[in-house]
């Protein structure tokens, strides 16, 4: 096979592995991958438990691999300071990005976590690689995050941090100052969640697309206006996808593929793409079974067509020849993998951006529009705009004609009055509405605030009531004891008569005696 032109050999919209020359790189998952300068970058992953830590790069050309040794100048006194003395430690559920000729690695999950997120960097032009300085508002560490670059910032949502806490918010991190801020957004959020994928369209809009929870697997699709930092869950079309975790997106003009992924008890079987203007799934391709299905129907026998099934496994695009390609490393289906799968893509056409509007934005809009075309409407000059239309015609058009036109025209002008009246009617119903809201909010407010007091109320009446209990429980508990001494006086007084009988009764029978001796004397 000639290595210049094994893409020419390539099917349209399948998988293949590519046929690798030389030592392979050790199987892996939940590793970090990109693509510069046709060649495919490796960075960390997990093993058996194990992170990590070589920088394994694949020559597009040549079809080989080969080992990118690292250097650093990180300042000692820094390095131990932080504890970061590897040149690049071990890790695992990091994301890289490329930034002109550097690759940034953000977060991960290392055996010596650190409170705060680390920006590491790859110099490709020196093989340099250390820490860069941010500042700012530096966000948790955390692994199982997105990356999306958006100009000059990245931006950084999701996650799992080191206490296994999930985790929903978003930072900015300024690539020209290395200076992090938190993002206030408004709307509600997509739940907490990890091993998700995000991806930017239109140069305004982040997508956030599926990820999972400790018990949930999402098939959720959500949007951040970055202008505006509102979430919205707009409405999606096409095929029906099912909730995954650990896939891998990469955007192609306007076009999100989405691959591999699964859940707790199976992989995902299918590469869906996302039209992102239309928000429309689609699946582009689909095999059956747990392992990659092989086969060499109308293909080279240098490749094989593969099906991915894999978790925790990377994809990126690839520009051969003016043709897009989907480059995957590696993953997880049941044994770890350290294949180099392709999928040449087949041309498609281009999806104009989309802007996304509420219902709120949609109806200002819709106003705009109506007034401007009446305003238009009222502003035109109908007999001289008439007869510069038609100067260079003739005189072929009558009168009548022009009355039609001109008939027309103000039919349509009343058109757009009643659309304009019926717009401001709605309007004026929607701000009956919010006022309606507003004031029941406002109610319910003071509501709240009353039966909050009345609890307060109710519950120093409670500790009243159990002080007085208590008083009382001793008192039963005094009276008690004063009970049982009466009860043993009583005996002693029963006692104390019983005794004063018996003396009275002795004495009786004494003095009658002395009586009856008198009496005899005598």
């Amino acid at each position: 096979m000639d290595s210049g032109s094994w893409h020419l050999e390539l099917p349209y919209d399948l998988w293949v592995t590519l046929p690798v020359s030389g030592a392979r790189p050790s199987p892996r998952y939940k590793h970090a991958a990109a693509v510069f300068d046709q060649k495919l970058y490796i960075v960390g992953g997990s093993r058996n438990g194990r992170f990590l830590s070589d920088v394994q790069v694949f020559d597009l050309r040549s079809l080989a691999w080969s080992n990118l040794r690292l250097e650093t100048e990180l300042d000692a006194d820094k390095t131990e300071d932080s504890g970061l003395l590897e040149v690049l430690p071990p890790m695992s559920d990091h994301c890289m990005v490329k930034w002109g000729t550097k690759l940034l690695i953000l977060g991960g999950h290392y055996k010596k976590s650190s409170d705060s997120m680390i920006v590491r960097f790859i110099d490709l032009e020196t093989n340099l690689c250390g820490v860069m300085e941010t500042s700012g508002k530096v966000p948790v560490a955390r692994g199982g995050h997105s990356v999306t670059l958006v100009g000059s910032r990245l931006i950084i949502f999701g996650g799992e941090d080191r206490s296994r806490k999930l985790l929903n918010d978003v930072h900015f991190l300024d690539l020209e100052t290395m200076t992090w801020d938190a993002v206030e957004v408004t709307q509600t959020p997509p739940a907490p969640r990890y091993d998700h994928s995000a991806a930017l369209h239109a140069n305004r809009y982040l997508i956030v697309f599926g990820g999972c929870s400790h018990s949930i697997f999402f098939n959720d699709l959500h949007v951040l206006d970055l202008q505006t930092n509102e979430w919205s869950q707009p409405e999606i079309k096409g095929d029906l996808v099912t909730g995954r975790a650990g896939h891998a997106g990469i955007t192609i003009d306007g076009n999100w593929y989405i691959v591999g992924g699964g859940d707790n008890n199976n992989g995902c079987q299918e590469t869906i793409v996302l039209n992102m203007t239309k928000l429309a799934w689609s699946i582009l391709t689909s095999v059956k079974g747990r392992n990659p299905l092989a086969s060499e129907d109308s293909v080279s026998v240098a490749f094989r067509v593969v099906g991915l099934i894999v978790l925790g496994l990377s994809v990126c695009s690839a520009i051969i020849e003016g043709e897009h390609h989907l480059v995957a490393f590696g993953g997880y289906n049941g044994k770890y993998n350290n294949e180099v799968f392709v999928m040449r893509l087949k041309p498609r056409d281009i999806p104009r951006p989309k802007i996304f509007q509420s219902p709120a934005a949609a109806a200002a809009a819709a106003s705009v529009t109506a007034a401007y075309a009446l305003a238009k409407s009222e502003k035109l000059d109908i007999p001289k705009t008439l007869s510069s239309k038609f100067a260079g015609i003739g005189n072929d058009l009558s009168e009548k004609d022009v009355r039609t036109d001109i008939d027309a025209i103000k039919e349509d002008k009343r058109v757009l009055q009643l659309s304009l009246a019926e717009v401001r009617t709605e309007n004026s119903r929607f701000r009956e509405k919010i006022d309606e809201v507003n004031s029941t909010h406002s109610e319910l407010s003071k509501e709240l605030s009353s039966v909050q007091g009345q609890l307060v109320a109710e519950r120093s009446r409670c500790f009243k009531l159990e002080a007085q209990i208590a008083e009382l429980q001793k008192m039963l508990e005094s009276s008690q004891t004063i009970e049982n001494e009466v009860q043993i006086l009583r005996q002693q007084k029963s006692a104390f008569e019983q005794e004063m009988e018996r003396a009275t009764s002795v004495q009786t029978q004494g003095s009658g005696g002395v009586w009856r001796w008198i009496a005899g004397g005598q």
